[in-house]
């Protein structure tokens, strides 16, 4: 019988940063088609345990992360658009979003976790 090859570790982290990338793509074209971003969450998770002890983690958390506070926000900001305030946090939650797809998307090109961890 044949046995599974094991992947070696940078194996596994071309991988993983090559599906990160990609999720980093999907949440970024989240803001012209909304369903990537979506699918987006749902690669990070998919592929999130692929990743598991190395760099690439961090960014499939960081993903995950930003999906669940941007869907946070975004309901609390149309919850108070009849406030008017709405419109400001809907706002800094877009800004917020586009900080993390770039500060992330740049960090995992430099071969750096999408944060430190001390």
């Amino acid at each position: 019988m044949n046995q599974p090859v094991e992947k070696s570790e940078a194996q596994r982290i071309k991988e993983a940063k090559k599906w990160a990338t990609i999720v980093y793509a999907l949440q970024a074209l989240g803001f012209l088609v909304g369903i990537s971003y979506i699918a987006a969450v749902i690669v990070a998770y998919l592929k999130l345990p692929d990743a598991r002890g190395t760099w690439v983690e961090s960014h499939f958390q960081w993903q995950i992360t930003t999906f669940w506070y941007s869907l946070l926000w975004g309901i609390l900001g149309g919850l108070a658009l009849m406030w008017m305030v709405g419109y400001f946090i809907l706002i800094a939650a877009m800004l917020w979003i586009v900080y993390r797809i770039a500060v992330g998307w740049v960090r995992l090109s430099d071969g750096k976790p999408a944060y430190e961890t001390t």
